[in-house]
């Protein structure tokens, strides 16, 4: 049942905002809706919130905002603030011309080095980094108006964040614009492989390029997947569950022997075949992590060479608990290939 709540949470993702110079009595704000946005904020501001809420599939589970004051010299407040808030993708409407889109990255960066798993949306910012969506695309036409690239950077974390898990926001179709820059399609496919999120207009109507992040470099222990929105998602959504799952139920909580390392085993199994049911990933293994508690045991001086796997399995390892887990993602169907015969 936890699993399966888990799972249910994590459908839609939650934006965080950052606005500055705006003034309104309650700071933060929690949208849930348009009805939630306060009136004493300016119009610009109120646009800015109900681009985040249009989504995709769903809307956002919430728009997460926190105003900063004209004088304010930085983010930091703001940052401050989210860094022990749940936000999911982060944008700032005004964020290159308050020259902060460095502090942004770095302040990214920084959190999920530390185990905190938020991304970004940001304007024409070459990042290469899988938690930094650059997105590019110069004109966005909704209604009336046209919007920048740093204007329309809301509209779309709101997307992103309304894109199911088992899902890719490649392809979709923003219902609510009208035009965007039009590219040729040699032009559309260089701004994908450069890892610019862009949108563009098929004759019909305006839709995504590809779900793809600023990650150009791939490091030692990434593949090409890590370039993919709906993968880095399924991983941070995955990792903040498990991290819930046993913070809230297990740890502090159980005398750590053998029987109570295989309930939270099972426990973490049950999690990931919910994933699997709800075509997230397609398999999965998880087992007590025999050679952490090998390497473990041997740090305290216990001599092992001689100890059978099912000794070392169920060896007491004090406060320690070590699982180890594997999983393979779904990807989404993004390319098809027809090959027709007559």
């Amino acid at each position: 049942m936890a699993a399966q709540e888990l799972q249910t949470r994590s459908e839609r993702g939650i934006v965080g905002m950052i606005l500055k110079g705006t003034t309104t009595k309650d700071n933060p704000l929690m949208i849930l809706s348009e009805k939630d946005i306060p009136t004493d904020l300016s119009d610009s501001d109120r646009e800015q919130i109900r681009l985040a809420l249009v989504g995709n599939v769903t809307t956002p589970l919430r728009v997460e905002v926190f105003c900063l004051a004209e004088d304010a010299e930085d983010y930091t407040e703001a940052l401050n603030y989210f860094e022990t808030s749940k936000v999911n993708y982060l944008c700032a409407p005004t964020c290159v011309q308050d020259g902060q889109v460095d502090a942004i990255v770095t302040w990214v960066k920084e959190m999920r080095e530390n185990r905190k798993k938020i991304k970004a949306v940001l304007p024409a910012k070459e990042a290469d980094n899988e938690a930094i969506i650059n997105y590019t695309t110069p004109e966005l036409t909704i209604g009336e108006k046209t919007y920048t690239a740093e204007q329309a950077c809301s509209r779309i974390a709101g997307l992103i964040a309304g894109t199911p898990s088992s899902m890719s926001c490649t392809y979709a179709v923003l219902s609510d614009a009208a035009d965007c820059t039009r590219m040729k399609r040699k032009e559309l496919d260089a701004e994908i492989d450069s890892g610019h999120f862009v949108v563009f207009h098929d004759g019909e109507k305006v839709k995504v390029g590809r779900g793809i992040n600023s990650l150009k470099t791939i490091k030692d222990d990434q593949n090409e997947q890590f370039k993919k929105i709906k993968i880095v998602e399924a991983m941070d959504m995955i990792n903040d569950n498990l991290t819930k799952l046993i913070e809230d139920n297990y740890l502090g909580k159980l005398p750590n022997n053998f029987d109570n390392k295989c309930v939270v085993l099972s426990a973490v199994m049950d999690y990931l075949k919910t994933l699997m049911t709800d075509n997230v990933i397609s398999e999965y293994s998880a087992d007590i992590d025999v050679q952490a508690n090998k390497e473990y045991l041997e740090s305290k001086g216990i001599n092992t060479a001689d100890m059978r796997e099912t000794e070392i399995r169920k060896a007491d390892t004090d406060e320690k608990l070590f699982l180890i887990a594997a999983i393979k993602i779904f990807d989404a169907i993004e390319d098809v290939t027809i090959k027709i015969t007559v």
